[in-house]
């Protein structure tokens, strides 16, 4: 039976209400974990792109190149744990000298734990990964993918533009492939007002590795990689 707004009257049934309770412990495990794991491992830098790449692609290799010059420079390199793209970040950043790590995530298909993980962590919430990824990034590094990366480089990009996250670094590697996206923002969301003018510079492209680094010390050059008390608060609320 329902009333005239559309919801049942009917309480749900003991059993699932029970479940859903206990999910909460559930999530709240994964923050906790997540928080403890990796709130000691800083500086770092978040490096996302697609599943599907194979070890011969060019991108996979300067992927390769980008986590092992990050990791030599003292950065810790966090992919999403699995094959592709986050596997040569995880490879990168395992060859070095600071420590890779995994945020792995529990999928019906495509996603296996790769071999270069010095802390591996696994979730079966993506919202709680994704909070780990922003949360302790000194700089967020795109690499050609999918529908999960261009989630991810929206996810950012949404948190900086309004406030709910510190302004660092993201930069898409790669120029040619995000070429038509990058268009699209400009001729479209710009002409029509949906974003504005200066959103345009939250991102930069970089074709190179040593790119990368360049820009990731340019923007940090004159304050620190060390939050301040500002952003510690801002970071806190994410």
């Amino acid at each position: 039976m329902t009333d005239k707004s559309g919801f049942s009257a009917a309480a749900p049934a003991n059993g699932q209400l029970t479940r859903e309770s206990w999910k909460v412990f559930q999530i709240m495990s994964e923050f906790v974990d997540g928080f403890e794991r990796l709130a000691p491992i800083w500086p770092s830098v978040s490096i996302f792109g697609s599943a599907r790449t194979p070890p011969d692609h060019p991108d996979y290799r300067k992927t390769e190149e980008v986590a092992r010059l990050l990791s030599d420079s003292g950065f810790a390199v966090v992919s999403g744990g699995g094959p592709g793209i986050m596997e040569a970040a995880n490879k990168g950043g395992y060859l070095g000298k600071s420590p890779s790590i995994g945020l792995n995530i529990q999928l019906p298909h495509e996603q296996a734990a790769n071999p270069y993980q010095d802390i591996s962590l696994v979730f079966k919430h993506f919202f709680a990964r994704k909070v780990m990824f922003v949360k302790y990034a000194s700089a967020y590094v795109v690499m050609p993918g999918g529908f999960g990366t261009l989630d991810e480089l929206a996810e950012m990009l949404t948190l900086v533009q309004t406030g709910k996250s510190r302004r660092i670094p993201i930069i898409l590697m790669n120029g040619r492939f995000w070429s038509g996206l990058l268009d699209w923002f400009r001729n479209t969301l710009c002409e029509e007002g949906t974003i504005s003018p200066e959103d345009l510079d939250l991102l930069q492209v970089c074709d190179q590795p040593r790119e990368i680094l360049d820009a990731i010390f340019a923007h940090y050059e004159t304050r620190g990689f060390e939050p301040s008390e500002e952003e510690k608060r801002i970071l806190l609320e994410l």
